[in-house]
């Protein structure tokens, strides 16, 4: 399990490293960005991420993980309208348009915000249950994930970086704080 959460890490990095980042704001730079295999490429890495850390923290925290799953069930529409209905409308003439209508959608953006919010709090539990720097580095990346999204291209890039550091370090640490063989997850205690 703890491979799942290293392999997030490094889902996490490449979403933002991967996504193509061309002016959105003209019909041409929407187009180029959301039109690419790189789009549809980076929001899976983001998407499978979301799957892949709730896996991880079933040793660490149940609470926490389940937590983390009703955020990710509630942001992966969002991702999966940005991902694959943005690359379907990337030739329409009327593109821009189109992209306010599904990133704007009012119930869209409610259902979006309450998972990433949803899965900050499931990674701060981690944090608080563990209190160690790569819980609390894990965390800080979840906390930040929705307010990433309103900064430049390389404050998201670096903000994947901080998600690979987070989620790596911890994997990391729970191999090395490993519970013994047949302990069930509720009876699992960690400093």
């Amino acid at each position: 399990m703890r491979i799942a959460l290293a392999a997030a890490g490094v889902l996490f990095l490449l979403y933002p490293a991967v996504r193509p980042w061309e002016d959105e704001s003209t019909v041409a730079g929407a187009a180029a960005a959301m039109g690419s295999g790189a789009w549809v490429a980076a929001h899976l890495f983001a998407m499978i991420g979301f799957i892949l850390v709730p896996i991880a923290l079933l040793e660490v925290h149940r609470t926490a993980a389940i937590t983390f799953w009703v955020g990710a069930g509630l942001t992966l529409p969002y991702y999966g309208a940005e991902d694959f209905g943005l690359h379907e409308l990337a030739g329409q003439p009327n593109l821009l348009e189109l992209v306010e209508a599904v990133r704007y959608n009012p119930v869209a953006m409610a259902t979006f915000a309450a998972g990433l919010v949803a899965m900050g709090v499931g990674a701060v539990l981690v944090a608080v249950r563990r209190g160690t720097v790569p819980a609390w580095l894990f965390a800080a990346g979840f906390a930040l994930f929705l307010p990433q999204f309103f900064t430049p291209p390389a404050v998201r890039i670096a903000h994947g970086v901080l998600l690979l550091v987070g989620c790596g370090w911890l994997a990391w640490e729970l191999s090395r704080t490993r519970a013994p063989a047949g302990t069930p997850v509720a009876d699992v205690r960690t400093a």
